[in-house]
């Protein structure tokens, strides 16, 4: 009967979640605390409605694979390279920081030292998987602070190699610092061997199986590739997580990454959600009753500890004040790979009861607070960056720089130096209209320097920022970021410094237009709608259309776009005046 267990198990945890999500949402929670809270009263020290819990722990340990394969498709190894920074150095220090100043306090605390280590691991790492499909479920993977995020989460999953394998170090078994080096070279070997093996294997693979046509064959080696590659890693002390991390960075670099995406999208939204479930069934509300005031204060000092240091490193770094905050209260949490770490740790007797249960529930409602804190990260961040007292701690270097330039009139304000950012400088350059680009990631800034163009660092949500690259003497602010959050503030801030000010902005989707028009913005081109007129004029074309019946068909989908845009807006535009604030 243990399948019918596990039938029951599976039924009551979705109807509990569908439940919990359901009102949650209606009261703007993420999903997340929802499936999180659902755990918590399905749990053993709740209502105790699960038969078969070790069953549960199996499938979130597939759905954390899945999730992080996904992220690795997302991401592939050439977004990596461009992401070095916050990896190498933002990783590295918050990781170092938190150890040993968790270290220094449990000292002082009467911990051992080989105790204190480990809980400065455990505190180290914070939750990869709730804050991507955070991040990822608002498009903000490919903002600043989302890249931030992402670098510093990628350096701590790979550092929990050498975490786990220090512990009998610090136990103080017989294992040497010899040993330990030897056998993390042994690791690092065997997963470079893996690595290597698969990424010369598995495009071959799916190229092959591909030109069979058969969808559910394609699906099959999708998750060959997956919990293969993973499996093959975790024989060298990697986890299953990471390991399946790497193999999504595998498939990435294939022409079938997209269709592999899609493929798993389904399974992974499924078996993560029990995942956060049974992260949810380990808080016992009785111990947490019991011991309030000893957890409560580790929820706080974990909180405010990492958020500061991560907010210092963000400063360390030269980033703006507003995505120093947003990335630090995205990780200020502890994450999965905490009980990865306790779990390893409970033979060598480093940690006992009643720190280890205490440590645990912190942890846990850590996870359960952070998509709370994603939520509240922008408008955090945006309070912060307006406030003169801090402002001072992370001047944008654009302060400086743009100021000692001459004096602009009638030019335009290019905000994002992406692929539309420099399609548009390019065009404007060559018909001789004056302009100045303003862009959060370093990079960018430095390409379009050696491209001759009049390029500054700095965060165009402060109105400093914009005020020294003359907002009020521009003739248009086009604002093509890829952070919503960011845009709708870039849009405000501009329209308080220039009430007259032409201002366009490219959104990703048309439930952003109200939202942007509301706050100031003159014209919004939503993405997705310009793709459907671009797909039109493309197919078109290739069935040899007469152009004038093109131009014809793509005159009725623009009608369509605007009858669209006014029912997305409540059947109203929002207009301050009315020959520009259009949508497009």
């Amino acid at each position: 009967m243990g399948e019918l267990a596990v039938l029951y198990d599976l039924v009551v945890i979705f109807a509990i979640a569908v439940a919990v999500v359901a009102l949650l949402r209606r009261v703007g929670l993420p999903s997340i605390a929802g499936f999180i809270l659902a755990g918590t009263l399905v749990g053993p020290s709740s209502l105790g409605l699960l038969r078969d819990p070790k069953q549960l722990t199996l499938l979130a340990e597939v759905g954390v694979v899945l999730l992080l394969f996904g992220v690795g498709l997302e991401l592939s190894v050439e977004r990596l390279r461009r992401s070095w920074r916050p990896v190498v150095l933002g990783g590295a220090l918050q990781v170092t920081v938190t150890t040993l100043l968790v270290v220094i306090i449990g000292r002082r605390l009467g911990l051992s030292t080989g105790t204190a280590f480990l809980v400065g691991y455990m505190i180290a790492t914070s939750s990869t998987a709730i804050v991507l499909r955070g991040l990822d479920s608002r498009g903000e993977l490919e903002s600043p602070h989302g890249r931030f995020t992402l670098g510093i989460l990628v350096f701590q999953d790979l550092c929990v190699v050498p975490m786990v394998l220090s512990i009998p170090l610090l136990s103080g078994s017989t294992a040497s610092p010899a040993a330990l080096v030897l056998t993390l070279l042994k690791a690092i070997g065997i997963t470079a061997v893996v690595l290597v093996a698969a990424g010369l294997l598995v495009p071959r693979v799916l190229r092959f199986v591909a030109q069979t046509r058969e969808r559910d064959l394609f699906v099959l080696t999708v998750f060959l590739a997956c919990v293969g590659t993973a499996w093959l890693a975790s024989m060298a002390g990697v986890s299953l997580a990471l390991g399946a991390f790497l193999a999504g960075l595998v498939v990435a670099g294939s022409e079938y990454r997209h269709q592999a995406l899609a493929d798993i999208i389904p399974f992974r939204e499924v078996l993560t959600s029990v995942f956060f479930v049974s992260v949810g069934t380990l808080v016992d509300p009785r111990a947490l009753w019991a011991r309030a005031g000893t957890i409560v204060a580790l929820v706080f000092a974990i909180l405010i500890g990492k958020f500061l240091i991560v907010f210092l490193v963000g400063l360390l770094m030269r980033l703006p004040l507003r995505v120093c905050v947003v990335a630090a209260m995205a990780l200020a949490q502890v994450g999965e790979f905490s009980f990865v770490l306790s779990h390893a740790a409970e033979g060598a007797g480093l940690v006992s009861d009643p720190l280890r249960t205490d440590l645990l529930t912190a942890v846990i409602l850590t996870m359960l607070i952070t998509p709370v804190l994603l939520m509240l990260g922008p408008r955090v961040g945006a309070a912060a960056a307006g406030t003169r007292l801090l402002r001072w701690l992370a001047t944008p270097r654009l302060a400086e720089e743009a100021i000692e330039g001459p004096v602009r009139h009638d030019h335009v304000i290019i905000a994002g130096y992406g692929l539309a950012g420099r399609g548009l400088a390019r065009s404007l350059g060559e018909c001789g209209v004056p302009y100045v680009v303003a862009d959060l990631n370093p990079e960018n800034v430095r390409a379009a320097i050696e491209n001759g163009v009049s390029a500054y660092f700095g965060d165009v949500t402060n109105q400093e920022v914009l005020d020294k690259l003359g907002v009020a003497r521009a003739r248009e602010l086009v604002v093509v970021i890829n952070d919503p959050a960011a845009a709708d503030r870039a849009v405000s801030a501009a329209r308080r410094l220039a009430p007259h000010l032409h201002i366009l902005v490219r959104s990703r989707h048309l439930l952003d237009v109200e939202s942007l028009l509301a706050t100031g913005a003159s014209r919004v081109i939503p993405a997705e709608v310009e793709g459907a007129v671009e797909v039109t004029a493309h197919v078109l074309r290739r069935h040899c259309v007469d152009p004038s019946a093109i131009e014809r068909h793509l005159a009725r989908v623009r009608e369509c776009r605007e009858e669209t845009t006014l029912s997305v807006c409540g059947g109203r535009q929002t207009q301050r005046e009315p020959s520009s604030r259009e949508v497009r």
